[in-house]
């Protein structure tokens, strides 16, 4: 045996020096090449946070050449939050941690600016490296764009919150719905059921859950002819629709419509059935009265006016009543097609219409047809509007059959046309009203109308006018508000009112006398949608109010100074247009015209006050070399005078004559016309018990004179004395006579001596 043993061999196999230099070498150069191609940013920061090592998606990162928490310019454009929201500081940055000797795994996310783009989503890591050669620790940190993984987690939490939302509200909806909704898995047991069902056994949702029909007691044969159908829908993905009796464990027993359908997974396989039930006995019910009342249908058809009318979706066939037939202008029995049809739609409705009928034959819809348009009579020529509606039936998924009705409702568009005419004729009168006309919505306590007398009573324009009533209620008198306030809330619950109160000014501090006319104003079924009044100046008016209208800014402040001056109020109009706009509801006074700059507009305002029938005497001003002929003019125009530029002295007389002939309005009302007032707010019934009241009349007599109860006698006089305020007969009287009214001939005789 030779000498050469196992170590020997050892020696041999051991790699040497230079195999194992090569190695490392190989080795680095691998990892060298990995860090290179690393989806991955992955760099080495020196103790001071520069970076002296870098792959090449470092490199490509580009803004990573000291670490963010060194870089105050760098620390604004990352941002980091904690478990608790709030931003983590920048001595906290993995890079600042590692150089601590802290490893910072798996990573913070930070929200990185890079100002010229949009803002990334980046996860850094880091870990401490402590270099052979060196005193102190550096930091190995890894860089990852995660803004994509980050937008994408946002969506999904998103979506799964829609998903969620959408959920609870097929929950609300399926609990809210008066049907019985439910469904059943592939061994027949219930797994979903709504309130409504429910009820119907008198469970609670555990108990019924997991249950067949068979352990709910059904009748055999019924349990069985149900379970069949599940497992048919199972089978063959059908929809099945039926009808049973059944009479719950509740105990109510009816009949029950039914449709159950297939619930398919993402694969397309049946995994549950789904139904929805109605309990059809009314129908029933309602389907028999139908049959045996179809005399009365059709005489109701006739009385309405209806035109009934069925079409072919198929076949395009029309079948029309007589009725409709006079609708389109077309004798009894005449013969009617699509053609016919569409000939006498108005050309500028048919392409609505056409629309209309597409629709309520499309299978996505609900097969509703429902539209207005106008026809032309073949015949007579006559332009009808017609409403007319009806519904599609479908079968499988294709329109069959239609039938609907039609009304005439020319009359109707008529009337509305007429109400707009008189909307317009009441908006008119309202703004050529020395009165104030308003309306409010009590709901929100908006202003939405006041007329144009609001300029000359509050001294302010239209359009800086308080909105709501709490602003305007600013404006009344301290004093007056309790009173005013109430009247509101009296007019609000449905009586009409009729009270005083003062407003000041806001611009001048002036204050004025007001009585207001208030009353609610109803819709069509009784319901208070608005409150209006009229409102009437009882101030007692200065009649020394002089209105300059010229174009020439500097010479109508001119006048301005010379009319205050002699202590008249003046107010500047700068244009003819702009005074006449309001001429009907200014206060008495004067008008000083000047010619010089716009004759012909000029001329215009003493000719539409005339035509208007506005007492505001004009005067017309011109350039002293102004001849006869334009003071002619002037005159024949409707000028009480014509007076040149330069005549002050004459101004001064001439306004003093025209400005006497001015008279104030009225002051506050007497007794005797706040009784009359409140007497015309009683209805036509109340104001014919007052008269048997006055008369002498006891409820009795009354009654008989109105046709009437006794009860609803004394029911009305009570209402008579709460509106008048009247606490006895006697007052009453009293009340009434100052209102002119007296006893009538015919109550004295008929009056019993007592």
């Amino acid at each position: 045996m030779s000498d050469n043993g196992p170590s020997e061999q050892n020696a041999r196999d051991a790699p040497s020096v230079d195999q194992i230099e090569r190695a490392l070498r190989d080795g680095r150069l691998l990892l060298a090449s990995v860090l290179e191609n690393l989806p991955l940013g992955v760099g080495v920061y020196d103790g001071d946070g520069n970076l002296t090592l870098a792959n090449q998606c470092l490199r490509t990162y580009g803004y990573l050449n000291r670490l963010p928490s060194r870089e105050v310019a760098e620390m604004r454009r990352w941002r980091a939050y904690d478990a608790d929201g709030r931003l983590v500081k920048p001595g906290d940055y993995p890079g600042s941690r590692a150089l601590r000797g802290e490893c910072v795994m798996p990573g913070i996310d930070f929200l990185y600016d890079p100002g010229d783009a949009p803002e990334r989503w980046m996860r850094i890591s880091a870990v401490p490296f402590h270099p052979e050669d060196a005193d102190h620790a550096e930091a190995i940190v890894v860089v990852q764009d995660i803004d994509d993984l980050k937008r994408a987690g946002e969506e999904i939490e998103a979506a799964a919150a829609r998903l969620a939302s959408q959920a609870r509200f097929v929950e609300a909806t399926l609990s809210s719905i008066p049907d019985y909704v439910y469904a059943f898995d592939a061994d027949r047991r219930f797994v979903y059921a709504n309130p409504v069902m429910l009820g119907l056994y008198g469970l609670a949702s555990d108990d019924l859950l997991g249950r067949t029909l068979a352990d709910l007691d059904y009748p055999p044969d019924l349990a069985t002819h149900l379970n069949d159908h599940i497992d048919r829908i199972f089978r063959d993905g059908v929809t099945i629709e039926d009808e049973v009796f059944y009479e719950s464990p509740t105990g109510h027993a009816a009949y029950f419509s039914y449709l159950w359908g297939p619930v398919r997974n993402e694969d397309g396989a049946v995994e549950l059935v789904v139904g929805v039930s109605r309990d059809t006995s009314e129908r029933r019910a309602f389907e028999e009265e139908v049959q045996r009342n179809e005399a009365r249908l059709r005489a109701a058809t006739e009385l309405a006016k209806l035109g009934i009318y069925a079409w072919d979706p198929v076949t395009g066939a029309l079948d029309w009543d007589d009725r409709l037939r006079a609708m389109w202008g077309l004798p009894p029995g005449a013969p009617v097609d699509m053609a016919v049809y569409e000939r006498g739609i108005h050309p500028d409705d048919l392409p609505r219409v056409r629309n209309a009928i597409a629709a309520c034959v499309d299978p996505a819809g609900d097969g509703r047809y429902s539209v207005e348009y106008r026809v032309i009579g073949r015949d007579d020529g006559v332009l009808r509007h017609i409403a007319t509606s009806g519904r599609t039936s479908f079968e499988r998924g294709r329109p069959t059959a239609f039938i609907g009705a039609a009304l005439d409702v020319s009359e109707q568009r008529r009337n509305e046309a007429a109400v707009r005419s008189s909307e317009a004729q009441f908006r008119g009168f309202a703004e050529n009203s020395s009165n104030l006309l308003w309306i409010v919505d009590p709901a929100v306590g908006e202003i939405i109308y006041r007329s144009a007398a609001f300029e000359r009573i509050w001294g302010i324009p239209g359009g800086e006018a308080p909105v709501t009533l709490e602003a305007w209620m600013e404006n009344v008198h301290a004093d007056d508000r309790v009173a005013v306030a109430r009247a509101l809330e009296a007019v609000k619950s449905g009586e009409v009112t009729q009270y005083e109160y003062r407003i000041v000014r806001p611009k001048d501090g002036g204050v004025r006398w007001l009585r207001d006319t208030s009353f609610p104003i109803r819709d069509d079924h009784g319901a208070i949608m608005r409150i209006g009044g009229i409102a009437e100046d009882l101030t007692q008016e200065d009649s020394r109010q002089v209105y300059i209208v010229s174009a020439k800014p500097s010479e109508a402040r001119r006048l301005a100074r010379l009319v205050r001056a002699t202590d008249y109020r003046a107010r500047i109009f700068e244009s003819a247009g702009a005074f006449l706009d309001i001429a009907p509801v200014l206060a008495p006074g004067c008008v000083l015209v000047d010619l010089r700059k716009a004759r012909d507009e000029g001329l215009s305002i003493p000719r539409e006050l005339k035509a208007r029938s506005i007492t505001l005497p004009a005067i017309a001003m011109d350039e002293p070399e102004a001849g006869a002929a334009s003071a002619v003019a002037a005159m024949k125009a409707g000028a009480i005078d014509y007076l040149l530029f330069d005549e002050e002295a004459l101004l001064r007389e001439r306004l003093a004559a025209a400005l006497a002939e001015c008279h104030p309005t009225t002051g506050p009302p007497t007794r005797d016309q706040e009784v009359g007032a409140q007497i015309g707010r009683l209805t036509s019934r109340e104001r014919e018990v007052l008269v048997g009241l006055i008369d002498g009349g006891t409820n009795k007599v009354i009654a008989q004179a109105l046709g009437i109860s006794p009860r609803t006698v004394e029911l009305h006089r009570a209402q008579v004395m709460s509106k008048l305020g009247a606490g006895s007969l006697t007052e009453l009287g009293q009340i009434a006579l100052a209102a002119g009214l007296s006893p009538s001939k015919a109550g004295a005789k008929v009056r019993k001596p007592t």
